[in-house]
């Protein structure tokens, strides 16, 4: 979501200019890609540029790509292939190895429902979102063609694919909660591919703390993009902390902090009495990490006291719950601490073992699938 917001805010100062536009999305990958299925980039017709498409190889040609769309006024989708190691290929001086497609959309200002706007709603309505793109059919006038679906997915309808069919896409992309380029066949017997999207909110952190180690974490959280607010005592919470975050509350508030699937919390009051006091806000919470700073020792008397006051279950056994908190990878400085926190959640977010990639086997990414109807 960060990259979508850097997106949203370079659309609004270059329209204020006069420039026209196009965006490039990463559409289908095969094999080894630096960015995956989503990855944007927004291209100006002056030259500038924001998002990525890949490491860095492919973004020269494909802006030139991107202001031929511009000037044509028309979508194109390029292919990129790397797979044969051939020295004129585009990429593969880093060794790429894939098959990369891109689709270059121009984007229409006076469009109030086009591909850039469509990424604002997605952010304003901060809730899970399937964005539906046409990006192959033998009726061309339906490349690019999106749709955007928040809460109510049962009004999709696009390219006149059937609507049971439609319908089957979307809940197989809502179940693995990741991209699926689907083959459909409309009533008019054109064929279509259609990518559906699936865009989940950006992810919430709230701190429990408000000492001077929390402005670490904050850093970490701020460049990652996440919605960072801090627990503590209101008029006491330094204003390099509160400059940096969305929402401040005091202790007395922490049972009506909205909590939901992507919030992350972590205690880090370095207070026992203060953690005994906000652990069961959070224990019963559906929430998939609740984090503890300290020692393990002090996580198991916690552990003791709270089975024994408020009869919680025993904490060893509850999944979503860390403590320690933060993978083992010898941090020291609260930077080190807070790199190791946030890759925690990462990991427990994206249903990874935070394992080192060298004893991977396979890819380092899913492979994307694509589904005939």
């Amino acid at each position: 979501m960060k990259e979508i917001r850097k997106i949203i805010a370079a659309y609004d100062a270059w329209r204020q200019t006069g420039a026209d536009m196009a965006l490039a999305t990463v559409v289908k990958v095969e094999e080894s890609s630096y960015r995956r299925i989503g990855a944007r980039m927004l291209v100006s017709s002056k030259g500038l540029f924001v998002g990525g498409i890949s490491g860095g190889c492919l973004e020269g040609n494909a802006l030139k790509k991107a202001q031929m769309a511009i000037h044509k006024k028309a979508v194109s989708k390029v292919v990129y292939d790397t797979l044969e190691e051939e020295d004129h290929q585009i990429g593969i001086g880093l060794g790429c190895n894939g098959r990369i497609e891109i689709l270059f959309s121009p984007i229409n200002l006076a469009d109030t429902n086009n591909s850039i706007e469509l990424l604002r709603q997605t952010i304003e309505a901060d809730r899970p979102a399937i964005l539906l793109k046409i990006i192959a059919s033998t009726d061309r006038s339906l490349l690019g063609v999106n749709q955007l679906l928040v809460d109510d997915y049962q009004e999709a309808s696009i390219g006149g694919i059937n609507v049971l069919d439609l319908a089957s896409a979307i809940d197989a992309t809502l179940e693995r909660k990741k991209p699926k380029v689907f083959h459909f066949e409309n009533a008019a017997g054109e064929k279509i591919e259609l990518l559906s999207e699936y865009l989940r909110p950006e992810t919430r952190l709230v701190i429990i703390g408000n000492n001077y180690d929390v402005n670490a974490l904050i850093g970490v959280a701020n460049e990652l993009g996440w919605q960072v607010s801090v627990v503590g005592k209101k008029g006491k919470v330094l204003k390099s902390i509160a400059d940096k975050v969305e929402k401040i509350y005091d202790y007395s508030e922490a049972s009506n902090i909205p909590i939901d699937e992507y919030t992350a919390v972590i205690l880090m009051t370095h207070d026992y009495r203060r953690d005994l006091q906000m652990l069961p806000f959070f224990i019963r919470k559906d929430l998939p990490y609740l984090g503890m700073l300290g020692p393990r020792k002090r996580f198991e008397k916690l552990n003791e006291e709270l089975r024994e006051k408020v009869h919680c279950d025993d904490l060893k056994n509850i999944a979503h719950i860390h403590g320690p908190v933060g993978l083992d990878i010898g941090a020291e400085s609260p930077e080190e601490i807070s790199l190791s926190i946030a890759a925690e959640i990462v990991s427990i977010f994206r249903k990874r073992d935070a394992r080192p990639l060298k004893f991977r086997t396979g890819t380092i990414h899913e492979r994307e699938h694509n589904y005939s109807q």
